[in-house]
């Protein structure tokens, strides 16, 4: 059986992008995880080491994008290998970062990566 947990709607301020000032005054993102699994095991027992933990997921979100990076492609990676690295279980992951109101000519309200593995 696959079952999906979502943690989506991660807000964070964080200082990613190519132009310098963007490493000054930083700007607003929000993450979004999707992963699948088979939580049976927990719905039956009630037991949180039997699921993927998502207080663990959203705190490796939180450090890696307190991780300047120039590109949001970049500090994405980081943060899907992270989870793959520490967190058990997962059969697909779905990560979204989106960079609202980007430092770019035209009026947009956000760009985002998405990363599937």
């Amino acid at each position: 059986m696959i079952h999906t947990i979502e943690v989506n709607g991660i807000k964070l301020y964080a200082f990613h992008g190519c132009m310098p000032e963007e490493g000054r005054i930083g700007g607003h993102y929000i993450v979004d995880v999707r992963m699948t699994t088979d939580f049976s095991s927990a719905a039956a027992s009630d037991e949180l080491d039997e699921t993927i933990d998502y207080v663990v997921v959203n705190k490796i979100v939180k450090e890696e994008m307190a991780i300047r990076s120039k590109l949001i492609e970049h500090v994405g990676q980081r943060i899907v290998e992270r989870i793959r690295k520490e967190v058990s279980n997962i059969d697909t992951l779905r990560l979204k970062v989106t960079k609202l109101s980007p430092p770019i000519n035209g009026d947009v309200n956000n760009v985002a990566i998405i990363i599937e593995d």
